[in-house]
């Protein structure tokens, strides 16, 4: 289906970006043949290193002509393979289109190159006491050019969604090598179809994004972070229904089941409060009126201790806030170094299902004989799901995990909910498209992405069984 790159396609590929940004060497093509998703690997032959939308309109064009896959990437944190060449080919790379390009005040946004790190744009805005919300775990290493394939979250989904809602305009390259830019720093455009919303969240299988302008807030002048634990995570469960239900909106409403604070003690070698709970809520509130962040202060503690919260431990100062985050985002880093072999889910149903959601886990986790750890956004009901490998044989764990996935699947579907909330489906999730998705819709999503790559360069791989 593609041909190889030879020598000459090398040669070809340094005339479009320089001499320094191709690399056949095997450190480089050992680094760029995986991403952060356990088990996946797949070299490619060569790695493209661009600066412009014209240089990937180059490689794109060449790729067409020679028939060559491209594997886009940006800083390679991605949790389903969408960064993995699993048909080899180029990785072309766009980390070293980092720059910040404005901040313009007046219309509060952001324009960036897609290789800059989220949360070196959560910085230079806070700066300037401007704010952008999107917070994904990896923040301070992943890029928002892999946020914006990805569609990614994070805990502050609850109050103030994901990337793509800050999304207003976008620069991108057609596997045609055609440059497009959609949308602008506008709030309101109804011009054509929306083509930025169709290009977030599309996993690099359409186009490569090449510059980004973003919506950004306010900053809110007060926060509070809460952490309350609970004995029940039935309880815990009803508290988030009950804060919804009183007209309040937290920033975030994070849960960690108690094998996952234990996990992030073990990495951290730090005692976390109540570690024998059976699970933490971890909820930050902010605003602009200090009054109305404490009157909901109040209000969330008052809710919490009627259902059953041992404390409500509450942090106002930064050094404290970090302190009990700190637990929360080690969680990944715990579990990988708990089990290096794992598999993880990251499964959303309606809020209100979480407890079934977790109840049926653990029943499929006994039933298998394998530990299962959960933690994730209660906020939104995205829960992130962990089956470690443990001591279970090779051969045992392989023959597992499609059962566990397709198990943890159907218990999520049958409870109004679906396969991936924020990673993306990528290479690990496409055989499992049609459990969710009907005949039609993937018909339709296939006629898009021919339309887009006929040739079907682009990221080959992804997200189509």
């Amino acid at each position: 289906m593609y041909n190889r790159v030879t020598p000459r396609i090398v040669d070809d590929l340094r005339a479009i970006v320089g001499e320094g940004n191709v690399r056949t060497d095997e450190e480089a093509l050992e680094k760029y043949a995986h991403d952060e998703t356990v088990g996946l690997w797949a070299q490619p032959e060569v790695v493209v290193f661009a600066h412009s939308a014209q240089e990937v309109a180059g490689v794109f064009r060449l790729a067409v002509r020679e028939r060559i896959p491209v594997t886009p990437r940006g800083a390679g944190y991605g949790l389903s393979g969408g960064a993995v060449p699993v048909f080899g080919g180029i990785v072309l790379s766009t980390e070293k289109m980092n720059r910040i390009l404005e901040i313009d005040k007046q219309n509060l946004m952001i324009t960036v190159e897609p290789g800059v790190i989220t949360g070196d744009i959560h910085r230079a805005v806070e700066a300037e006491g401007l704010f952008y919300p999107p917070d994904p775990a990896s923040l301070d290493s992943c890029s928002i050019g892999g946020n914006i394939a990805e569609g990614a979250g994070g805990p502050r989904a609850v109050k103030y969604g994901t990337t793509k809602d800050y999304v207003c305009g976008l620069e991108a390259v057609l596997p045609s090598g055609d440059i497009i830019t959609c949308g602008g720093k506008l709030v309101k455009n109804v011009t054509g179809y929306n083509l930025v919303q169709l290009l977030v969240g599309s996993e690099g299988t359409l186009a490569v994004v090449t510059r980004i302008i973003l919506r950004l807030l306010p900053l809110p002048k007060y926060r509070v972070d809460l952490l309350v634990p609970y004995d029940d995570f039935q309880a815990a469960a009803d508290t988030v229904s009950d804060i919804i239900a009183a007209r309040i909106l937290p920033a975030t409403i994070e849960f960690m089941e108690q094998d996952s604070v234990l996990a992030a003690e073990r990495l951290l070698q730090k005692t976390v409060p109540y570690d024998d709970a059976a699970a933490h809520l971890l909820i930050q509130l902010d605003g602009n009126r200090p009054e109305a962040v404490e009157g909901d202060f109040e209000a969330v503690g008052e809710i919490c201790l009627a259902h059953g919260a041992r404390d409500v431990l509450v942090a106002k100062d930064t050094r404290t806030r970090d302190r009990l985050w700190e637990a929360r985002r080690a969680i990944v880093d715990a579990l990988k170094h708990e089990s290096p072999v794992n598999h993880m889910e990251d499964v959303v149903v309606p809020r209100a299902e979480i407890p079934a959601l977790l109840r049926g886990i653990k029943e499929i986790a006994r039933r298998h004989g394998v530990r299962i750890v959960c933690f994730g956004h209660a906020g939104d009901g995205n829960v992130h799901v962990n089956a470690l490998k443990d001591a279970l044989p090779d051969g045992e764990w392989q023959a597992l995990v499609p059962v566990l996935t397709e198990e943890i699947y159907r218990l999520t579907l049958s409870l109004g909910g679906t396969l991936t909330g924020e990673h993306g489906v990528g290479a690990t999730r496409r055989r499992y498209l049609p459990m969710a998705l009907d005949p039609a819709q993937i018909a339709l999503m296939r006629g898009i992405k021919e339309v887009f790559d006929p040739h079907h360069i682009l990221n080959p791989g992804k997200i189509f069984p």
